[in-house]
């Protein structure tokens, strides 16, 4: 069995509470970040560690933080981004209600890495619970010196502000939370410059997501080495990730594992298989916005580069499961409701393009489909992909491009035949 990592005290009734939370060894990995480590030598181990951000993008950590200037006329920023949109995702929800203090402790140690005194935990209005949590435990911080001037008597500062979001999935991509955060409508910015020089109020700005924060209060207790050797096998990635699973499984939930781990020993290993004993037809292995698995594409590993190479991604972790009954088309158009619905529209070609391709795959699932129906899908996903400022338009072009080619016989079924041959319509 692995060894768990975040999730490790998940079943302890008062993790939640600073007493639980210390109880279980909390906050030491903050006191020997204080105690024994110079602010670049913790940014030279969360490197070693191969930490990668685990919000969807999966750059280096420590190199991230690498890039903010050191001596900043301008007062520099954490931005803790906890608007956890991306469909098929759930960890972060359960990081915030069960594991609160982790994330603050992880928020810390990054601040005083960077030299940061101010930070913001950016929330997803949904996130009602959560949000409630997390204020309890940073008044509870704040109480016992974790948290506010002089934080365990070194001299060092931080203070931590939660913002409720509203519920807008593109303020889930940095810049676009950004903007909302300073209190505008959430529409990315062209990048560069980048956050780490010009981020919140034009000031140096480091934006990690709740899991990547929560791994830093293990690496700094334990040592770059040992979360680095979790995932031996995978050179460019330590320790482990949480994995979101639903669908057609029969035991879906979130898994703790190290990057390692195949798709397949996700699914069969760990969620317990299909329900029914029913044949695997697709997966998502990243969230709604990673391009579709086949059943003979799961012997891949969940590090990010495997995943790449398999030409899909890690994303946010959101493992999304389909058996042999589900219709390819009716699941992409459910996909492609939400992109057309969520588009900020400031780029033209995601603006109008969600949008028609909500439309076309709207016709084939009701039965008025085209024959040149798939071909069309396919074209406007092309003129998206590469083409918006920020990401959102490839991750609603990718689903598109995927599905229509790796079950294209389905579409082209539909589109013929003005019916669905898996759901016998």
């Amino acid at each position: 069995m692995a060894e768990l990592v975040l999730t490790k005290n998940f079943g302890v009734p008062d993790f939640h509470t600073i007493e639980g939370y210390i109880r279980c060894g909390g906050y030491e990995g903050l006191k020997k970040t204080l105690e024994e480590f110079t602010p670049d030598q913790v940014i030279e181990e969360v490197k070693k560690s191969n930490l990668r951000g685990l919000g969807g993008a999966g750059f280096s950590t420590g190199m991230k933080w690498s890039f903010v200037p050191k001596d900043s006329s301008k007062p520099k920023y954490l931005v803790i981004n906890a608007d956890e949109g991306e469909p098929g995702t759930f960890k972060d929800r359960y990081l915030l209600e069960k594991a609160p203090h982790m994330l603050i402790e992880g928020a810390v140690i990054a601040a005083y890495a960077v030299g940061i005194h101010t930070a913001y935990v950016y929330i997803r209005g949904e996130y009602v619970k959560p949000a409630r949590i997390l204020q309890n435990a940073i008044e509870e911080a704040y109480a016992h010196g974790f948290l506010g001037k002089n934080i365990l008597g070194k001299g060092f500062d931080l203070d931590m502000i939660i913002h409720r979001g509203a519920g807008a999935y593109i303020c889930g991509e940095e810049t676009g939370l950004l903007e909302s955060l300073e209190g505008k409508k959430g529409w990315p910015r062209l990048k560069p410059p980048f956050p780490a020089i010009v981020g919140l109020f034009k000031c140096p700005t480091v934006v990690n997501n709740v899991e990547t924060l929560s791994q830093l209060p293990h690496i700094m207790k334990n040592g770059a080495a040992w979360f680095a050797n979790i995932c031996q096998g995978a050179p460019k990635c330590g320790g482990t990730r949480i994995f979101s699973v639903s669908g057609h499984v029969n035991r879906p939930g979130i898994y703790e594992l190290p990057l390692t781990v195949t798709l397949r020993e996700i699914i069969y290993d760990h969620a317990g298989g299909i329900p029914g004993g029913k044949k695997l037809k697709a997966v998502i292995p990243g969230g709604s916005s990673a391009p579709v698995l086949t059943a003979d594409e799961i012997d891949v590993k969940m590090d990010f580069d495997s995943l790449m190479a398999a030409k899909t991604m890690g994303g946010s972790g959101g493992v999304i499961v389909m058996d042999e009954d589900t219709c390819m088309v009716k699941a992409l158009y459910v996909l492609a409701k939400f992109y057309a619905h969520e588009s900020c529209g400031q780029c033209t070609p995601c603006r109008e393009g969600t949008g028609w391709i909500a439309k076309i795959l709207y016709r084939l699932v009701h039965g008025d489909g085209r024959p040149g129906d798939p071909d069309t899908l396919k074209s406007v996903a092309d003129n998206i992909a590469g083409n918006t400022i920020c990401p959102f338009g490839d991750g609603a072009a990718w689903p598109v491009q995927s599905f229509v080619k790796k079950f294209r016989s389905e579409f082209e079924y539909h589109a013929k035949e003005r019916k669905c041959d898996v759901l016998k319509t």
